[in-house]
Formats: C-alpha cells, sequence, structure tokens
C-alpha cells in the first residue's frame, strides 16, 4: 500500500490487564481499519526504552518505560485510507478525560498515564515503528 495507508497501534498494558483487546479490537474493525500485522508481546527495558527515546529528555519518560515494560502488550499494523490521522481521532486526546465520546481512550482509559492505546503520529513515524515490531515475513 501506499504511504498515509499504514498506522501501528499498541494496546497497553493497563487495557491488556483489564481485558480490553476484543473490545478495542472491535472498535478498530468497526472504524474500517483492517489488521495487516499483530502480535501479543511484551516490552523488555531495553525495547520500551529505543521505542520511546524520541521522549528521552521529557520528565515522563522514566515512569514510560517502566509502565510500558510492567505487562503485556498487542502490537498491530493497522491499514486504511488515511491511516495516522483517522485513527488518531478514533483513540482521542491522550488524557481520557478531554477524549471524544465513542473513541477508545473514552471509553478504556483509566487516566493520562494508563490511556489503553498508542497510535503512531505521522507516516514516518508509523513506518518505524512498524519496522520495530514486524519484520517483512509477519507482514500480510
Amino acid at each position: 500500500m501506499s504511504k498515509g495507508n499504514k498506522t501501528l497501534t499498541m494496546i497497553k498494558p493497563d487495557a491488556v490487564e483489564n481485558n480490553n483487546i476484543g473490545g478495542i479490537l472491535k472498535m478498530i474493525n468497526e472504524a474500517g481499519f483492517r489488521i495487516n500485522a499483530m502480535k501479543y508481546t511484551r516490552l523488555t527495558q531495553a525495547q520500551a526504552s529505543q521505542f520511546y527515546a524520541v521522549h528521552k529528555e521529557r520528565p515522563f519518560y522514566n515512569d514510560l518505560v517502566s509502565f510500558m515494560t510492567s505487562g503485556p502488550i498487542v502490537a498491530a499494523i493497522l491499514e486504511k485510507d488515511n491511516a495516522v490521522e483517522d485513527f488518531r481521532k478514533l483513540i482521542g486526546a491522550t488524557n481520557p478525560a478531554n477524549a471524544e465520546a465513542g473513541t477508545i481512550r473514552k471509553v478504556y482509559a483509566e487516566s493520562i498515564e494508563r490511556n489503553a492505546v498508542h497510535g503512531s503520529d505521522s507516516d514516518d513515524n508509523a513506518r518505524i515503528e512498524g519496522d520495530f515490531f514486524f519484520s517483512s515475513l509477519e507482514r500480510s
């Protein structure tokens, strides 16, 4: 598919722990996304540090790495026209208190820190993040 048709999501440890994988995937499917690749895994300290290196100088970095290694996650590459922007709309604001009704974070997030899902913020990052989790053999 051409640029702009893929994004990466992670169902974060809080949502996995709360048995929300199925509900979140249902919302993703109902919004017209196709799952291109998916895996249930657990990030190591080194992997989470590498994935979130862009935030290394931010005050929340260590807490974010700690949280993202606290339990299993589900990583997935999603396909749809305008994937990044449409998925960002579907997941809602980082703080679920500010998220619009019907968004994944409004339904499943507990707090700004435990916000259920990650979504790529640009086409370039979607490609980088997809390559971080999946080899070409793991994609459809």
